[in-house]
C-alpha cells in the first residue's frame, strides 16, 4: 500500500473514532410509539391482590361521594375507571397508590389472573361511572347518578371482599357464547379454572 493511501485511511480511522454514535450504530431505543403502546395498555396478567384493593378503593370513593353529597367526586371516580382501562394501574392514582405502595408493603403473595377479564370489568365501571357523573355534575340529577354508584359499590364490594369479579363472569359467558373470540384471551378458553370465586 502506498504511504499516501496508508495516510488517508489512518486519519479516516481517528475520524470515525471521535464520531458521535448515530441511530445506526447505537443500541435501538424506543420509539415514541412503542412508548406509547407500553403506557396505553393493560397488564397481562393481573395480580388479584391489587384489583381487590382497588376494588374496595372504588367502594370507599363512591361511598363517601353518596354519604357526604359531593358530587363533583363522579367525576374523579370516573376518570380512575378510564384511566385503568386504558392503561391499567399506570395513569390511574388509585391503580399507582395499590401497586406501588400498597401491595409491595403486604405480606401476600402476587396471585396472578388473566388481564382480558378485569379490563372488561373496568369498562362496565367506566360506563357507570361516566353516567354518573353526567348525571350529578352535568344534569344535576344527583340521586340517579347515586344509584348509579350504589350498582358500583355493590359489584366493587362483591370483588373486594368476596373475590368475585361480576365483569369477569359476564366476560366468560360472553366467551362460551361465542361473542368474545378466544384471540382475546388465550388464557381463558377454561376461564372459570383462571378467575378467582368460580365454581
Amino acid at each position: 500500500m502506498a504511504p499516501g493511501a496508508f495516510r488517508v485511511r489512518s486519519a479516516y480511522t481517528q475520524v470515525e473514532k471521535r464520531m458521535p454514535a448515530t441511530a445506526e450504530t447505537s443500541p435501538a431505543s424506543p420509539s415514541g410509539h412503542e412508548r406509547r403502546e407500553s403506557v396505553f395498555s393493560f397488564p397481562d396478567p393481573v395480580n388479584e391482590v391489587s384489583a381487590r384493593l382497588v376494588a374496595g378503593g372504588v367502594v370507599l370513593m363512591s361511598a363517601l361521594t353518596i354519604a357526604l353529597d359531593v358530587p363533583w367526586l363522579t367525576l374523579v371516580i370516573a376518570y380512575g375507571f378510564l384511566a385503568r382501562v386504558a392503561s391499567g394501574p399506570t395513569l390511574s392514582p388509585l391503580g399507582q397508590l395499590v401497586t406501588r405502595v400498597i401491595v409491595p408493603r403486604l405480606p401476600l403473595a402476587s396471585r396472578p389472573v388473566p388481564g382480558p377479564p378485569k379490563r372488561f370489568a373496568q369498562v362496565i365501571g367506566a360506563t357507570l361511572s361516566v353516567a354518573a357523573a353526567i348525571l350529578a355534575v352535568a344534569l344535576g340529577l344527583t340521586t340517579a347518578a347515586y344509584v348509579l354508584l350504589g350498582m358500583l359499590i355493590a359489584a366493587a364490594t362483591l370483588e373486594s371482599v368476596f373475590g368475585l369479579c361480576l365483569g369477569c363472569r359476564m366476560f366468560a359467558l360472553l366467551m362460551r357464547l361465542g361473542a368474545i373470540p378466544p384471540e382475546v384471551c388465550e388464557r381463558c378458553a377454561d376461564i372459570t379454572r383462571g378467575l378467582p370465586g368460580s365454581a
